[in-house]
């Protein structure tokens, strides 16, 4: 989206440095909206939107730039809250909500994981999006209008072997999308979410090249995506464009799941 809209609007992404939150990031950036990179390090996100203002348009709300980074750890609600006063304080509102932050978590057989690790990855990947969902919607209820686009996963559609926290929290992300989407159908936030499957991001450092070379022979395209590719879909959600779907999940997987 580009426009006078976009110019007067604020897009915090979370995990706004690195893999599909930075091309999140860049992208809406370009598209002309004022974007806070969000992420746990606060380094990388400066870095991150340093370079995006470096080639944009100075002459954006705050007087600053087109970007700043932020550091918020999702899986605190409080944390949450801060990031979501802090900006509302610099630059006067919250239009868009990217909740892309997340971990792959260890890649072993549920049994064999260690105590601790389930409750790790859901309060990263679930608590998370729902903290930030909780924190933006009171000021986008109240201006009428507003985007959140939560970044779930094909492994919350279909459950990925040796990865059940993960695979957990993703579905529990397009049960929340869904089910907030309907509360705030009639109020002008529109609630989406994206179901990616393996995209080439510093995540999959994460996990085993046998998990990795599994989940791309599950994709009939024969290759991982690229963030770009999601970061585009992204945008179309986070536009006005985008005005009659809301609860929706829009895959974007290589043609491994076609529902």
């Amino acid at each position: 989206m580009t426009g006078t809209h976009a110019r007067s609007r604020v897009a915090v992404v979370t995990g706004g440095a690195s893999g599909i939150g930075e091309a999140t990031s860049r992208r809406l950036a370009t598209d002309g909206y004022q974007v806070v990179v969000a992420d746990l390090d606060i380094e990388r996100a400066t870095r991150v939107a340093r370079e995006i203002n470096a080639i944009a348009s100075p002459s954006m709300p705050g007087g600053d730039g087109t970007a700043f980074g932020v550091t918020v750890d999702v899986s605190s609600e409080a944390s949450f809250r801060e990031l979501v006063a802090n900006v509302v304080a610099r630059v006067g509102s919250i239009d868009v909500l990217v909740n892309n932050a997340g971990i792959a978590g260890m890649s072993a057989p549920s049994w064999t994981l260690p105590d601790g690790e389930w409750e790790r990855v859901i309060g990263i990947d679930l608590s998370g999006v729902y903290y930030g969902c909780r924190a933006v919607l009171p000021g986008m209820i109240a201006r009428g209008w507003g985007r959140i686009v939560n970044v779930s996963s094909i492994a919350g559609k279909e459950g990925n072997p040796n990865a059940v926290p993960y695979s957990a929290a993703k579905a529990g992300v397009i049960g929340l999308t869904k089910s907030i989407a309907k509360e705030v159908a009639q109020t002008g936030v529109l609630v989406n979410a994206v179901t990616p499957a393996v995209i080439a991001t510093p995540i999959l450092e994460q996990v085993s090249e046998q998990h990795v070379n599994y989940m791309v022979s599950r994709i009939p395209m024969g290759r991982t995506g690229r963030t770009d590719e999601v970061a585009a879909l992204i945008s179309w959600l986070a536009s006005d464009e985008c005005s009659f779907s809301t609860g929706a999940v829009f895959d974007i997987s290589g043609g491994r799941a076609t529902y």
